[in-house]
C-alpha cells in the first residue's frame, strides 16, 4: 500500500533543497542563461561537420537546389551560434579577467573571425587524416566509408576544430566539443593536444591523449593507447606545464601501450609494441616490445579428466 502523500512534508522538502542553493558553493550558480549550453555546443559540432564534409552531413529535411546558397546560410548560422556561445564563455574566463558585456561581444566576434579564417587549413589537415586512414587500413572499402563510419576520423576532426578554439583561448567550449566526441567514439583527446598531418587512429576505443601531448606527422595508434601524464598530484600547480609526451614522425603505437611524462620523447620511425609501459624517451628507429609470456597448452587427456569429474558431479547431485 502506497504511503499517503502529505503536502506539508513535500513543501518542507522543496524548501530544504531550495535553501541549500544559497549555501555559497561553487555548484550553486542558478542563473541558467549566462552559461554555454551543452546541447547547443553539440549542435555546433554537428553543424561544423557540414562545412568540413559538405554533402556527407546535412539537414535531411531540407531540399536543396542550389548547394552554394545552402552552405552560405549554414556558415552564417554557425557563425551566429558560435559567437553567442563564445560571448557567454568569456564571462568566466580566468585568462582575460573581468570583461564588460560589450568587451566580451567584441572579443567573441574577433575570435569567430579568426576561427573561420582557419577553416581551410583545418580541412586540409583532415584531408590528410582521411588519406592516412585509407592507406593504413586494408579493411577500408572506400573513402566514403571512412568519413561516415570511422570513429577515429570523427574524434580527430572534432579535435582539430576544438584545438583552434583552444589556441584562441576560448574557455570551456573546446572541452565540451571533445567530450562530445568522447561520448560518441570512446576516444578522449584533449583539445590542447597538438597533432600533425596524416594522423590515423585504428579502431580507437579507449584512447587517451593529454593536453600538452605533441604528435608528429604520419603517426598511427591503435585502441587502448594512453599518451598521458606521469602524475597529476600537483593539481593546478602543474597547469601550463608540459606533462604529456612528444611523439615523433612516422611512429606506430600498438594496442594497450602507455606512454607517460612530459619529458618522454618517442623518436621518429619508432614502433611501440602492445601493452608496453614507457616513462622515458625512446631513440629514433627503435622497436619497443614486451617479451612474449610463456604459453601453456593442455592436452585432450586433461579434457577427458574434466569430463569424468563433471559426470561424477552430476551423478552426486542426482542422488
Amino acid at each position: 500500500m502506497d504511503e499517503v502523500i502529505r503536502e506539508d512534508e513535500i513543501d518542507d522538502i522543496v524548501a530544504l533543497v531550495l535553501s541549500d542553493f544559497n549555501g555559497g558553493k561553487n555548484i550553486d550558480a542558478v542563473n541558467i542563461y549566462n552559461k554555454p549550453d551543452k546541447e547547443e555546443v553539440r549542435e555546433l559540432v554537428d553543424h561544423l561537420f557540414r562545412l568540413v564534409f559538405p554533402g556527407y552531413f546535412r539537414e535531411r529535411k531540407v531540399k536543396i537546389y542550389n548547394p552554394k546558397n545552402s552552405f552560405a546560410v549554414t556558415v552564417e548560422d554557425i557563425f551566429y551560434h558560435l559567437n553567442k556561445l563564445v560571448t557567454l564563455a568569456l564571462d568566466f574566463c580566468r585568462l582575460r579577467g573581468t570583461m564588460t558585456y560589450e568587451e566580451r561581444r567584441m572579443e567573441s566576434y574577433r575570435i569567430c573571425k579568426g576561427f573561420f579564417k582557419k577553416l581551410p587549413t583545418i580541412r586540409s589537415y583532415i584531408e590528410t587524416d582521411l588519406l592516412a586512414a585509407f592507406d593504413g587500413d586494408p579493411a577500408a572499402g572506400c573513402l566514403e566509408e571512412i568519413i561516415l563510419a570511422y570513429p577515429g576520423l570523427i574524434a580527430v576532426t572534432v579535435n582539430r576544430l576544438a584545438h583552434e578554439l583552444y589556441l584562441l583561448k576560448v574557455p570551456v567550449i573546446p572541452r565540451l566539443m571533445t567530450e562530445y566526441a568522447h561520448t560518441q567514439t570512446g576516444i578522449d583527446i584533449h583539445p590542447g593536444a597538438t597533432i600533425g598531418k596524416y594522423f590515423f587512429i585504428d579502431h580507437g576505443t579507449g584512447i587517451v591523449i593529454g593536453e600538452t601531448a605533441v604528435i608528429g606527422d604520419h603517426v598511427k595508434i591503435y585502441q587502448g593507447v594512453t599518451i598521458g601524464a606521469l602524475s597529476t598530484r600537483g593539481g593546478q600547480k602543474l597547469s601550463g606545464k608540459k606533462r604529456h609526451p612528444t611523439i615523433g614522425d612516422n611512429v606506430t603505437i600498438y594496442a594497450g601501450a602507455s606512454i607517460l611524462g612530459g619529458d618522454t620523447v618517442i623518436g621518429d620511425n619508432s614502433v611501440i609494441g602492445g601493452n608496453t609501459f614507457i616513462t622515458s624517451s625512446v631513440p629514433p628507429e627503435t622497436r619497443v616490445s614486451i617479451k612474449n609470456p610463456e604459453m601453456e597448452y593442455r592436452t585432450n587427456d586433461n579434457k577427458r579428466k574434466r569430463e569424468e569429474i563433471r559426470q561424477s558431479e552430476e551423478w552426486y547431485y542426482m542422488i
